[in-house]
């Protein structure tokens, strides 16, 4: 925190003022209101992570927490909202380019815990990648280095392999559940698409991924089931699952996600190993539910997905009136004691019968009752200093004091090793004996023992606020890379180009050069309460098209009559990349001058061209629009290489 207090120091309600606009008088009293008003949260979406440096704005949240004390608080902590419900699921179970289920990361270590659990052979594992030379001259293995990021994919197509951490550029491309309007740079995407060997989308609906590009063949459409033709658990925001039910049969020859995984793993030759823990339903291809839910109960130890079996998620479900609405706890009933929905950390096995984790880092219940400490995740000392926490701990835990991840070793040091039963120590023995650590025990000994004398499996650390291994440690301000305060470069700038995720990206290049004269505006781009994600979903949907039946660009009155353009005319947008998208001008105080807004739900139009002849008969959505994606431009994160949607320029013009 002293590292912290250093930068803070800087901000003083005129500097805010000069760099923000925001007045430094409301920079006070939002202070004392939150100073004044505790516990407090902060929630957040994408106005906080879509900048390159939104990692820096997320790590200065939750330090603002800390600093209020609102971290591990009824009513306090930090929380992004996602804008789908299973978004926070979906995360979990390792669909990001840079981690396993559980977020086990990709060492030799993590991916010989899931061979395990999925009982395969880590050898045959390694044969299905591809390897690379490094440039350290060393051959390297793909399974083991970061891959590339959902939004950097176009870049994977058209950058030289040369220029990459990979042999090859990436040939084929599958788009499932994913609206490619709702990433940046389509007009390098449509290129992208036309140059890949093989495009496949699956989704309920054909999306713009039918439509933007103008190949003739390689394209396969899968129609997949929506959410009301399916079953299984959901993951939302807090960390809360829930058993959702199939309501209706799934609609024409469309199908569920577990089906079509099933008919790939068949049709890649790998069906019997993928599947050999989990039962197949009647068609011997579809794998259950219920068994694949058991599955990464076994393995996802290091976030407590272990505990939420699918009987106890649906005795949750079945029970829903017994939960107290504002604590979320049931009181009485069969599952008494729980909160809804187990949030994670669920720890141990569902015969522990762990409540759920309500709040992260709760210090105030012990562990056993849903309570938490910091994890230890980053040693015991830096640089002399000791990480672990001092002088506090859970309620009931049996060390009062700071303490690492909890090893078989370290059990048999403390002699509760006696705890365990004879199956667990067995377990224990079959991974690494004494190195055996509370996530790579398959039988959850470790976790249900250190559990049983008070204690985090994961630890009991300080907060980190100072985050060493990242560009910036102490969370800074940067200025966009497209950015018309040129004034503001020198005192922010962005970072050095830089390679990683195995592509080039580029920072400093871009920011040098000055477009903010022939593109004067800042764009940003955000959500309308009544469409979701790339829209194709709501804007099929009659009752929800009909609210908002024009794609548009909100314009401040003072800069519409210095452009000359009036409320509802056709202007166009043009961002400094080179795309332009043709939108309906909505002139509005809602946006403050020099400051345009697009939604980004839009798609089926492609810089003044409409496109709702290409799409599958009957199956284009009622509303078509503009894309903003369109017209938003190149900008990663520092850290996740989230686009940065939030903050870059464009000029605008009567059409």
């Amino acid at each position: 925190m002293d590292q912290i207090k250093e930068e803070v120091a800087k901000w003083t309600p005129d500097e805010v003022e000069r760099v923000t606009g925001t007045p430094g008088s409301q920079l006070k009293r939002v202070a004392r209101t939150l100073a004044n008003n505790r516990p407090g949260t902060v929630i957040w979406c994408m106005g906080g992570t879509q900048h390159t440096n939104g990692n820096n704005n997320t790590r200065a949240y939750c330090v603002l927490q800390l600093a209020l004390g609102n971290m591990g608080a009824t009513g306090g902590g930090t929380n992004i909202f996602r804008g789908h419900d299973n978004v926070q699921g979906a995360t979990d179970l390792g669909v990001l380019s840079h981690t396993l289920p559980g977020y086990y990361g990709l060492s030799a270590g993590a991916w010989g815990h899931w061979s395990r659990v999925w009982g395969e052979d880590l050898d045959w594992l390694k044969g299905q990648f591809a390897k690379t030379t490094g440039a350290d001259g060393k051959e390297k293995n793909l399974m083991n280095l970061t891959g590339i990021p959902v939004s950097r994919w176009i870049d994977g197509v058209l950058e030289d392999p040369a220029n990459t951490d990979q042999p090859a550029e990436v040939r084929a491309m599958v788009l499932w559940g994913h609206a490619p309007n709702s990433q940046t740079r389509m007009t390098e995407m449509k290129t992208a698409m036309e140059k890949l060997d093989t495009l496949v989308v699956i989704d309920p609906f054909p999306t713009v991924s039918a439509v933007l590009h103008d190949r003739t063949d390689g394209v396969y459409l899968l129609p997949a089931t929506t959410q009301f033709e399916t079953y299984g658990s959901v993951t939302a925001s807090n960390r809360s699952i829930q058993w959702r039910d199939q309501v209706i049969e799934p609609l024409f020859e469309s199908k569920t996600d577990h089906e079509i995984i099933g008919l790939f793993a068949k049709k890649f030759g790998f069906h019997d190993r993928i599947f050999r823990n989990i039962a197949l339903e009647d068609d011997g291809i579809t794998p259950n539910i219920e068994d694949t839910t058991r599955e990464f109960n076994r393995g996802m130890w290091t976030v407590g997905y272990t505990g939420q079996s699918p009987e106890r998620i649906k005795l949750h479900m079945a029970n829903q009136h017994t939960f107290d609405r504002t604590t979320l706890q049931a009181n009485g009933g069969p599952a008494d004691g729980d909160y809804y929905g187990m949030p994670w950390p669920c720890w141990g096995t569902a015969d522990m019968k762990h409540p759920g984790t309500p709040n992260l880092y709760d210090m105030s219940k012990p562990v056993a009752e849903g309570g938490l400490s910091f994890r230890a995740r980053f040693g015991v000392e830096r640089d002399g200093q000791n990480l672990l926490a001092e002088g506090v701990s859970n309620p009931g835990a049996e060390i009062q004091d700071g303490y690492p991840e909890f090893t078989m070793q370290m059990l048999m040091d403390l002699g509760w090793d006696g705890d365990l039963t004879d199956e667990e120590r067995t377990a224990i023995d079959a991974v690494a004996g004494p190195k055996t650590n509370w996530k790579t025990d398959l039988s959850g000994g470790i976790q249900r023992v250190a559990i049983k004398h008070g204690c985090s499996p994961f630890g009991n650390a300080k907060a980190r606020a100072v985050v060493w291994t990242f560009p910036d440690p102490v969370p800074l301000h940067r200025e966009p890379l497209y950015t018309n305060r040129r004034d503001l470069v020198a005192d922010y700038p962005t970072y050095e180009d830089r390679k990683f995720y195995r592509l080039p990206t580029l920072y400093a290049s871009i920011q040098k050069q000055d477009f903010s004269r022939d593109y004067p505006i800042i764009l940003t781009s955000g959500r309308l309460v009544e469409y979701e994600g790339g829209g194709d979903e709501t804007r099929s949907n009659p009752w929800l098209a009909e609210l908002q039946q024009d794609m548009f660009v909100e314009v401040n009155p003072r800069d519409a009559n210095n452009i000359g353009i009036r409320d509802g005319a056709q202007v166009w947008v043009e961002g400094p990349e080179g795309g332009k998208v043709k939108v309906m001008a909505m002139v509005t105080e809602r946006v403050g001058e020099g400051v345009a807004f697009m939604p980004f739900h839009f798609g089926g139009h492609y810089q003044g061209e409409a496109k709702r002849s290409k799409y599958p008969k009957g199956a284009d959505p009622y509303v078509l629009g503009e894309s903003t994606n369109t017209a938003q431009t190149y900008g990663y994160d520092s850290v996740t290489q989230m686009q940065e949607t939030k903050a870059t320029l464009c000029k605008i013009s009567a059409a």
